[in-house]
Parts: structure tokens; C-alpha cells; sequence
């Protein structure tokens, strides 16, 4: 588990976004920059849209 996993965990447990939408944007960039794997990013938009 890496920081960059943590830290976007941490904000969505906090609802800690100006909007989904937001943070969904921010996920796809960690993905496209490599900071979060695959499987990271979809546990991650998963929370988020709970």
C-alpha cells in the first residue's frame, strides 16, 4: 500500500472533496501516473461511490 493509495483513501473516508466528480478526476490521474495500481483505483472509485 503506498502513500498516494492512503492519502485518496483517507480523503473519501473523510468526504474530504469538493465533489465526486473531483475526486474521481484525481483518481484517474494517480492511475494514468502510475501512483495507485489498477486494483487500487477500483477499490478506491468503489468507496467513493458509496
Amino acid at each position: 500500500m503506498n502513500l498516494t493509495f492512503r492519502a485518496c483513501e483517507s480523503q473519501i473516508e473523510r468526504q474530504s472533496y469538493i465533489s465526486k466528480e473531483d475526486m474521481r478526476q484525481k483518481l484517474d490521474i494517480f492511475l494514468v501516473g502510475d501512483r495507485i495500481t489498477q486494483t487500487q483505483y477500483e477499490e478506491l472509485t468503489e468507496q467513493l461511490s458509496i
